[in-house]
C-alpha cells in the first residue's frame, strides 16, 4: 500500500530526505528547519479485522502498526502520539487479549535517544485520542503542554473514562502536564506549518495533525481517523467508534481538505504503508 490523497487514489511515497539524521549534519534538531521524525511504536496483530470494517474480513487476521512522530520546528517541538507502553518491550511475546496481540519490539525512549532528543525537553504533546496504543508513553513528556480537544480531555479525566474505551492507569501522570484545551483547529507555531485539526467521531475529541514540509510536501497524520487503506477507501467505521455519523463526516471532510491542500495522508496504523516510509533516525523535511 502507498500514501493516499484525499480522493483515495494512490501516490508514490514522498521523496526521501537528503539527510538521514540530526547527527549527520552535526547540529541538534532544534537548530534545524522544520522536520518530521517517524518512530515505530508497536505492532498490533488484530484477531478479527471485521471489527474495523464491518461486513468484510470476518475472522481474518491483520497486522497493524503503531506510529509516533516528532515535529521539530524553529520555534519548538511537538510530539504526536506516544504509542504502546515501552514496558511491553520486556515481553517479546507481547500482550494478548480477545481483540489483539500487542508487541513493542523497540522502546520509544531508545528511539528518542538515537536522535539525540530528550523527551522531557519537548514543548508540546499532541495525542490524537486517548486509546492506550496512542498514549502509552505520555510519561516521557512531563513538561510538554498537552494539546487536546476539550471533549477528549473531559472524557479521559472525567467520572467514567472506561465508557469511552480509555484506561487512566495507562496515563497516570498526564493530568499533571500543562494543557491547552482545544475547541477546533490550532496553528501550533503560528505560521500554518503545523496544525492540529479537529476530526471527531472515533472518540469524542479525536484530532489529526497537518504538517507542511518544505521539501517533502504537505502531510496529514491520521490518528485513528482510519486504520488502513481499504478502511479509508470504503469509509469503513469500526464497531467501537464513538459516533458513526461523525466518523464518516470526519473522513469526508478530511478527503476534501487533502485535495484542497495537495496533501498526502499517512495512516498511522497502516502497517504496509509505514514500511515504505523512513523511520528515525532518518527524517523528512
Amino acid at each position: 500500500m502507498s500514501a493516499l490523497t484525499g480522493c483515495a487514489s494512490e501516490q508514490k511515497p514522498p521523496a526521501q530526505p537528503e539527510s538521514t539524521s540530526a547527527q549527520a549534519s552535526g547540529n541538534k534538531p532544534a537548530e534545524q528547519g522544520l522536520r518530521l521524525y517517524i518512530f515505530a511504536c508497536g505492532d498490533i496483530d488484530i484477531l478479527d479485522v471485521s471489527i474495523f470494517h464491518p461486513g468484510t474480513g470476518q475472522g481474518e487476521k491483520k497486522r497493524l502498526g503503531a506510529s509516533c512522530y516528532l515535529v521539530v520546528h524553529p520555534k519548538g517541538s511537538l510530539a504526536w502520539d506516544t504509542g504502546l507502553p515501552d514496558e511491553l518491550a520486556k515481553s517479546p511475546a507481547g500482550k494478548k487479549d480477545d481483540f489483539a496481540v500487542e508487541r513493542m519490539p523497540k522502546t520509544l525512549a531508545s528511539q528518542y535517544k538515537e536522535i539525540g532528543v530528550d523527551p522531557a525537553s519537548v514543548g508540546f504533546l499532541g495525542i490524537s485520542h486517548m486509546h492506550s496504543d496512542h498514549n502509552g508513553n505520555a510519561n516521557l513528556f512531563p513538561r510538554a503542554t498537552l494539546l487536546m480537544q476539550k471533549e477528549e480531555y473531559e472524557a479521559a479525566f472525567g467520572a467514567d473514562p472506561s465508557k469511552f474505551g480509555f484506561d487512566p492507569s495507562n496515563y497516570p501522570t498526564l493530568k499533571s502536564n500543562p494543557v491547552k484545551k482545544l475547541e477546533g483547529d490550532l496553528d501550533v507555531f503560528g505560521d500554518g506549518s503545523v496544525v492540529v485539526k479537529r476530526a471527531v467521531g472515533h472518540t469524542p475529541g479525536h484530532q489529526t495533525l497537518f504538517v507542511k514540509l518544505p521539501k517533502t510536501g504537505n502531510i496529514l497524520l491520521s490518528g485513528d481517523l482510519v486504520h488502513f487503506t481499504e478502511n479509508w477507501q470504503k469509509r469503513g467505521v469500526p464497531v467501537f467508534n464513538f459516533n458513526k455519523e461523525q466518523s464518516v463526516k470526519a473522513m469526508n471532510d478530511t478527503a476534501k481538505f487533502l485535495e484542497a491542500n495537495h496533501a498526502t495522508l499517512w495512516i498511522q496504523h497502516d502497517y504496509e504503508q509505514n514500511q515504505t516510509l523512513r523511520h528515525a533516525p532518518a527524517f523528512y523535511e
